[in-house]
């Protein structure tokens, strides 16, 4: 910590204890333990994605980063949804780790144990409402993303949704949804927020488990207008890199989608180990929230199965690829410590010379 330049040192670095305020966001079957080993290396924030890791396996890649780490410096992502949930919820504070991400959060209650346990709670959310009911439900820090950002992500653009939740919360915001760069960075902070988060620019380093045929397929991708939204996979707005298999599903029939949203389940209920009656539990308590989004959760048990096809199994064409527009970008992998210490260096390059102008301004008006 000492060695950063103090235009880079933030509530975000001070209270998740890294060098520089760049987050690694939790990516199904891309954010493993050697991810994370990379990002707290190279000095940023690593979370696990431990929605998509074997719930037998778990522990074992929060001990792995440990051990490579010399410590519990970093975070483990969450889905109140998943069957192991409170599993996650127990390790994050046997473990001692800084933090817990999540999106559908736990219940006030369960916040409340992590931040007694000195777990800070980071939800990410993708709208002023959102923000403002996690804060009350006790969140610590507040990641937002715009919709420029991959996978599930809101309607309002980064530009126009940062301010708005610096306005509306009085925790910490970091800001997320098409960074990538140092000028992101520093941008970011000019605006208010402590920092950025970053999945996709992460995702495309040579620290990241994805396949390379499918590194290939995102590197291709040269077209912002290429990684778009649909609502084929389960109905809600889901960012992606634009492929056959996308034009195939937005042009199933209704019966054709439910056909393969009930294959989808039952190899998930098979790869997961998930229990028929937890999967019962969760098709209920959905509906019973909102009967309007029935479709929505039969179809989302499509995603876990097609993210395996591309992001694990390597074939980009026949599964999803969930992008930031961001990727388009970006035409080279790098390794993670490499790509936060570029980041972090023309940050403060772009820093320096705002402050640079704000000091000749200020000389000139009291010469003038």
């Amino acid at each position: 910590m000492s060695n950063t330049h103090p235009l880079l040192q933030t509530e975000l670095t001070q209270r998740l204890g890294c060098r520089y305020p760049i987050v690694q966001t939790a990516m199904g079957w891309v954010s493993d333990a050697n991810l994370v080993i990379a990002t707290t290396k190279g000095g940023g924030f690593g979370f696990l994605a431990g929605a998509t890791i074997e719930p037998s396996q778990l522990e074992d890649e929060i001990k792995k980063v440990i051990e490579a780490t010399g410590g519990s410096n970093f975070g483990l992502n969450f889905h109140m949804f998943q069957e192991n949930a409170m599993q996650c919820v127990e390790l994050a504070i046997s473990y001692r780790l800084k933090a817990v991400s999540y999106g559908r959060g736990p219940d006030k209650e369960t916040i409340g144990r992590l931040k007694a346990a000195g777990v800070l709670c980071i939800p990410t959310v993708g709208a002023v409402k959102h923000a403002i009911k996690a804060v009350q439900l006790g969140a610590d820090m507040i990641t937002i993303q715009g919709s420029e950002g991959g996978g599930h992500t809101g309607g309002v653009p980064t530009t126009i949704l940062l301010p708005q939740v610096l306005d509306a919360v009085d925790v910490p915001v970091i800001a997320a949804g098409g960074y990538s760069t140092g000028r992101g960075l520093a941008a970011a902070l000019a605006a208010g927020a402590c920092g950025i988060a970053m999945g996709t620019r992460f995702m495309m380093t040579t620290d990241s488990p994805t396949p390379q045929q499918t590194l290939e397929r995102y590197l291709a991708v040269q077209d912002t207008q290429k990684i778009r939204v649909t609502l084929a996979v389960d109905g809600m707005r889901h960012r992606m890199v634009e492929n056959a298999f996308i034009h195939k599903l937005e042009g199933a029939s209704p019966m054709r989608k439910l056909l393969i949203a009930l294959s989808s389940a039952r190899q998930w209920k098979r790869e997961t180990g998930m229990t028929f009656g937890h999967m019962l539990k969760t098709f209920f308590k959905a509906v019973k929230e909102d009967p309007a989004q029935m479709s929505q959760v039969v179809m989302s048990a499509n995603q876990p199965v097609l993210l395996q096809r591309s992001m694990v199994k390597g074939f980009p064409d026949e599964g999803i690829l969930p992008s930031g527009q961001v990727a388009a970008a970006i035409n080279e992998l790098v390794s993670a410590p490499e790509l936060i210490a570029k980041i972090a260096g023309d940050a403060e390059t772009c820093l320096e010379v705002l402050c640079q102008r704000a000091a000749t301004g200020q000389a000139l008006e009291e010469a003038s």
